[in-house]
């Protein structure tokens, strides 16, 4: 009886745990398309000027890296790399947008270990998704949780189940 009773709240404990996980992603993956459309926006921008003055992006950026001036060069690697921080998240968001419940598990350290995911984590605020992946990872993380903490029950119970067999052969 007591072996249940634990067992099953661990089952809760990681059924509540882990139905945080499309929560997370759901909230990573809203702040990381903001993120790109921030980002759309300065590089359409970009572009748009430079196709004005009759160039491509390439072009007026090299502008700005020959330019003398310390502080248009700088501004010409800083539009650089926002635009190869543009394609990066652009190709994120689009892997995480097209990836099933299982894949974006498997991505979980690949979104921690990102600006957006450290920043979504910091921000994350905890509740249950009612969705079916919600409720798959509940389900999933209940029974884990259960078998594990029922297993765990058991073996530290083993010594104490074969001192009351040998005295039961003894008397």
């Amino acid at each position: 009886m007591m072996r249940r009773v634990i067992a099953g709240i661990g089952g809760i404990a990681l059924a509540a745990t882990l139905s945080q996980f499309p929560e997370y992603a759901q909230q990573y993956t809203q702040r990381l398309g903001g993120a790109v459309d921030e980002l759309r926006v300065i590089t359409e921008d970009f572009d748009r000027a430079a196709t004005q003055e009759g160039l491509d992006r390439q072009a007026a950026l090299q502008r700005y890296n020959n330019s003398s001036d310390s502080f248009l060069a700088g501004r010409g690697d800083s539009m650089g790399r926002t635009f190869q921080r543009y394609e990066h998240l652009s190709q994120t968001l689009a892997r995480i947008e097209g990836a099933g419940p299982i894949e974006r598990l498997q991505s979980l350290p690949a979104y921690l270990d990102s600006d957006v995911g450290r920043r979504t984590l910091d921000a994350y605020k905890p509740a249950m998704p009612v969705t079916l992946e919600g409720v798959l990872y509940a389900g999933a993380g209940f029974m884990l949780g259960y078998l594990l903490l029922s297993a765990l029950v058991r073996f530290c119970a083993l010594p104490f189940r074969r001192r009351g067999r040998q005295r039961a052969y003894r008397g």
